[in-house]
């Protein structure tokens, strides 16, 4: 059984996270619940980066301890990505010591191996309190941030520790120009390739007198810097520097947004290479999440609120709204209407209906027993499922969760179809018994398909559509090959639910956006 371990990046603790955040979390956690139905042994990780100064500043601002903040923002976020069903294997939290002694580890091992690596200088610059880093020319626009414009920069000088980013320029560009560390999507290999080809300045990774983060190793007066000691969660996670790291490492995919690739396809590939350690697999950044065509952002003060988004459809609706209309590569907005839109057309009238009215046939007409098909599921139903198969196989080991989800619903697309073109209903009527069988069997098999298919986006009603066919056993447990001959016969089903409720404008929730 191959590994899989994945990941996300780690979440500021200076706020509630947004939609923007769940686009992320989602995406990975279908991702990591594909790879389990392909079969791979799975470990993924999330979790929250804890050492920010904006930390500091927002436990000040409410008069308790940096601890005491973070605790509570970690119980926020991981309540939140429970609601949203995230099926995560770890919980890393940049404050544990399992990360401070990994930390150190990595640290010492580029002091051992490549003592020149490291050095001690002066450092001026601009500090976006936003992203916690330095600011480059190309990264400035009227003076701010591109990524936080409503911040001022603050002009910073202090003698920090460096690191020799520079000495692995050519390492990475080689590893990203082969694929050996793949950066998708294209867009983004792209801007990695050619920051790396314009050259790269040595990097510093210390702040001084601030005792919020790591001590740094052998200086008591400075701590790690912040971005430093966050991207080594990907590694104190699989319990490195103990021996068993190596059983989950390297990581085979790095889930991240776009605004972070400098960190993660730069700098932590070369942090690793001087300590002498394999790099990522790959990473994939994906787009934002915006609302009126700006990016969603707990520092602009405008963003959907989240427990919103949730409430109004349910929790495998946001998670479908989002992969399917948002995607898992470039931009799109988050409006209500298309929210609406989607829940109604392909939830409700699509799938929901496909499952209800399938369902009832077979109590209908077979007393609840899916009968054997006469024709050995020989039919354009059948045929439509296995291409549906094929083509949301493709999609989804790209990474495509855009289409794959699209599968899925267009899958339900032609089952309905194919009701409407058989018409059970005047087969029961005419007494033709072997069509009648054959169609409910069709129908009954691509519903339990179409209950693996849509797990990894709606995992919450996939387990109640597999249960509501009695298959026997959790659906997780079922894998890839599987889907290809489901054992349908003799299976009673249950009466099916209204999977997607459809609430009357009244009864929606506010359309709240938080200022």
């Amino acid at each position: 059984m191959p590994k899989f371990y994945l990941t996300t990046a780690i979440d500021y603790s200076n706020g509630d996270p947004h939609v923007g955040h769940a686009l992320e979390k989602i995406g990975a956690d279908c991702i990591a619940r594909y790879r389990r139905l392909r079969g791979d042994s799975v470990h993924f990780v999330m979790g929250m980066d804890e050492h920010s100064q904006s930390v500091i500043q927002a436990a000040a601002r409410v008069q308790v301890t940096p601890q005491a903040w973070v605790d509570r923002m970690a119980d926020t976020f991981k309540q939140y990505w429970e609601r949203l069903r995230c099926s995560n294997d770890d919980w890393i939290r940049t404050t544990e010591p399992r990360h401070a002694r990994a930390v150190s580890a990595l640290l010492q091992r580029i002091q051992q191996g490549h003592p020149d690596d490291l050095f001690e200088a002066e450092y001026e610059g601009l500090y976006c309190t936003g992203c916690e880093e330095f600011k480059t020319e190309s990264q400035i626009a009227n003076g701010h941030c591109i990524e936080h414009p409503t911040l001022e920069l603050i002009r910073t000088k202090e003698r920090n520790h460096f690191f020799r980013l520079s000495a692995y320029r050519d390492a990475v560009l080689e590893r990203v120009r082969s694929g050996s560390l793949a950066v998708e999507p294209e867009i983004r290999r792209n801007e990695i390739l050619r920051l790396l080809e314009a050259g790269l300045q040595d990097i510093s990774i210390s702040r001084q007198r601030q005792t919020w983060g790591v001590p740094f190793p052998g200086d008591p007066q400075q701590t790690v810097y912040v971005w430093f000691d966050a991207l080594i969660n990907y590694l104190s996670a699989t319990g490195f520097p103990d021996s068993r790291y190596e059983r989950l490492w390297p990581a085979d995919l790095h889930v991240i947004g776009k605004g972070i690739t400098r960190f993660h396809c730069v700098i932590w590939p070369a942090m690793l290479l001087a300590a002498e350690l394999p790099v990522p697999r790959s990473v994939w950044a994906h787009g934002y999440v915006q609302w009126s065509g700006a990016k969603l952002s707990k520092t602009a003060g405008t963003a959907v609120s989240l427990d919103g988004a949730i409430e109004r459809h349910g929790a495998d609706a946001l998670r479908y709204f989002l992969l399917r209309e948002i995607g898992f590569a470039g931009d799109g907005d988050f409006t209500w209407e298309r929210f609406d839109a989607r829940y109604t057309a392909d939830l409700a009238d699509t799938l929901g209906n496909l499952v209800s009215r399938s369902l009832s046939m077979i109590r209908r007409y077979r007393e609840g027993a899916v009968p054997r098909d006469p024709r050995g599921f020989d039919t354009p139903l059948e045929q439509a499922g296995r291409d549906a198969l094929a083509a949301y196989g493709r999609a989804m080991d790209a990474y495509a969760l855009q289409e794959g989800a699209a599968e899925v619903i267009g899958l339900a697309t032609r089952a309905n179809r194919y009701v409407e073109e058989t018409a059970p209903w005047k087969l029961a009527k005419e007494k033709k018994q072997a069509d009648l069988d054959s169609v409910l069997a069709n129908l009954a098999r691509t519903v339990a398909r179409l209950a693996g298919l849509a797990q990894p986006f709606l995992p919450a009603t996939a387990e109640t559509i597999w249960g509501l066919l009695a298959m026997g056993g959790p659906l997780g447990d079922v894998r890839w090959a599987g889907l290809a001959d489901l054992p349908v016969e003799g299976r009673h089903v249950a009466p099916p639910p209204i999977l997607f409720p459809k609430p009357s404008s009244d009864a929606l929730p506010a359309q709240n956006v938080v200022t």
